[in-house]
């Protein structure tokens, strides 16, 4: 058994983590044990105070991850906790072999699922009312006499409930007799509403007196709600996952339910400070996963305190509290201020203080810039998506003059379909910069790709800073669909220097050339950040 780590929180409440056993279940995650082992360094960083790990002895990957964590993982705030199921109907626990599993995975606590539906126990176990309940039981009674901590997940709770009240309450009632810890009523098809939740989970703790815990999928986009339904009517632990990730549509999301519970109720169920990681924890996570982060996830999107109306704005520039619940700093995130055409002073004066420009005291200089914001996205393009064009437009009017670092002489891309059926791509480039007339070719993957290449074969014997950007992202969309392919044509392109991304736009009826326009916002930008002067 390994050593478990001194609480840092009061065992009062729980949060409980089952990111890398019901979250591994969302289609289009597969996790390697090296990813559950970062997870979980991750997850016990944030302070959650249980880390459900999967259930060994069911797939070697669990059973090797366990192995692997008592080994490698020294927790500092969680438990890990290992997940099975009751002994099989009509076998001795002591000769279950995959309650001989749970006790060989070394964990301090064991969630044994359970059935607590009626009809489920009949039609899917093949047993009897009784046998269920003894199945229950023992394997509790036989877990905790080898020193284990169990909770229990009464599987279809709320379903079951609603079929047979007396019976979804006896399984609970048997659990927690048994030695369970804590029961969790669980939701187990997402059918619940707040409600509901509120009302069965009241009416079962005066009933049974056991103590409850919640796990609320989200198959009626509820599920957090349902959580915090569920802390309202009693219930003291809360399992959820990273960024709501589970089978289906989801669970219950761990970054919302622990900000709720902070800073709405004023619980404190995560170490002192660590709160703050909740956005770049989230975003850790949609790392190792592969998955791109959700932009407007609450509290840790980056759209979660994004501002874009000029009335807003107006707002935020008085008391930014009048149009934010909280201060996204609480949860390590930041309020933006979306450029667009619905950009009234305010928003652009906010704008520009984010970017370093008190512009407060130039109402002229601030027209300027909302008119020419609003004329160049009446002709397609947007600000709130490429903020470092914007950057760059506005230091322009700051500063009398574009921030040049090169001349456009020229540029070509061709395509060639040759007989064989591939493409060539070849690029052509003609440029002044500071002084000299450069010309390049240079072949890519595609057009925009060989534009690119061209670009830094010119320019990175001037420019050696350029060397180090990466275009990371490159989205096209078509504005006016009814010309075809005649259409304008939008192009943002993404670009990262390995230690932040920004974004640049270019529109034109030609895709090379919005493209053309894109890069060269990416690289002028780039060179702004590395503190490059601009040619005179």
């Amino acid at each position: 058994m390994t050593d478990v780590p001194e609480p840092s929180l009061s065992d009062a409440f729980h949060v409980f983590d089952t990111t890398l056993r019901d979250g591994a279940q969302r289609e289009g995650i597969n996790l390697t044990v090296a990813d559950k082992l970062t997870i979980a360094r991750h997850l016990d960083d944030y302070g959650v105070g249980f880390i459900e790990g999967g259930w060994p002895g069911a797939n070697p990957r669990d059973t090797e991850f366990f192995q692997r964590a008592r080994a490698e993982i020294d927790f500092k705030h969680a438990q890990l906790v290992a997940f099975g199921a009751t002994r099989k109907a009509g076998v001795r626990v002591e000769d279950d072999p995959q309650v001989t599993a749970l006790l060989e995975s070394g964990a301090p606590v064991v969630t044994l699922v359970a059935k607590s539906h009626v009809r489920h126990v009949e039609l899917a176990l093949r047993t009897t009312p009784e046998e269920n309940l003894a199945m229950v039981r023992d394997t509790v009674a036989y877990l905790r006499a080898q020193g284990r901590r169990v909770f229990l997940d009464c599987e279809h709770f709320f379903d079951g409930y609603a079929l047979d009240p007396a019976y979804a309450k006896e399984v609970v009632r048997t659990a927690s007799e048994a030695g369970a810890d804590v029961v969790v009523l669980c939701d187990t098809n997402g059918g619940m509403l707040p409600a509901q939740v509120s009302a069965v989970v009241r009416t079962v703790l005066a009933d049974t007196g056991a103590r409850l815990g919640i796990h609320a999928q989200d198959d009626t986009g509820c599920a957090v709600a349902n959580t915090l339904a569920a802390v309202d009517a009693g219930a003291t632990h809360v399992q959820c996952t990273a960024n709501g990730y589970g089978e289906r549509v989801g669970n219950s999301n761990l970054f919302p339910v622990v900000a709720a519970l902070e800073l709405k109720y004023g619980r404190r169920v995560l170490p002192p400070g660590k709160l703050a990681e909740t956005t770049r924890i989230s975003y850790a996570v949609f790392e190792v996963v592969n998955l791109t982060p959700s932009t407007h996830q609450p509290y840790v999107g980056v759209s979660a305190f994004a501002h874009k109306a000029g009335l807003h704005a107006s707002a935020i520039k008085v008391d930014p509290d009048l149009y934010q619940h909280i201060d996204p700093a609480l949860v390590g995130n930041s309020m933006r201020m979306l450029v667009s055409d619905m950009a009234g002073r305010a928003s652009i004066e906010l704008k520009g203080k984010e970017l370093g420009f008190d512009l407060s005291g130039d109402r002229e200089l601030v027209g300027r810039v909302v008119a020419r914001v609003k004329e160049r996205e009446l002709a397609g393009y947007t600000y709130e998506a490429a903020d470092a064009s914007f950057e760059l437009l506005l230091r322009e009017e700051v500063e009398g003059r574009p921030r040049r670092y090169f001349e456009v002489e020229s540029w070509r891309a061709i395509v060639e379909d040759r007989p064989d059926g591939t493409h060539a791509n070849e690029a052509t480039v003609k440029l002044w910069a500071k002084g000299e007339r450069l010309v390049a070719t240079a072949e890519g993957n595609g057009p925009v790709h060989a534009l690119d290449r061209a670009l830094r074969v010119a320019l990175e014997r001037i420019y050696p800073q350029l060397a180090g950007l990466e275009l990371v992202d490159y989205k096209v969309r078509i504005l006016e669909g009814r010309l075809g392919t005649g259409s304008t044509t939008r192009v943002l392109v993404s670009t990262s220097d390995g230690q932040g991304e920004w974004s640049t736009v270019g529109v034109a009826e030609n895709v090379i050339a919005a493209s053309w326009q894109a890069l060269d916002d990416a690289y002028a930008y780039g060179l702004l950040r590395a503190g490059v002067e601009p040619q005179e």
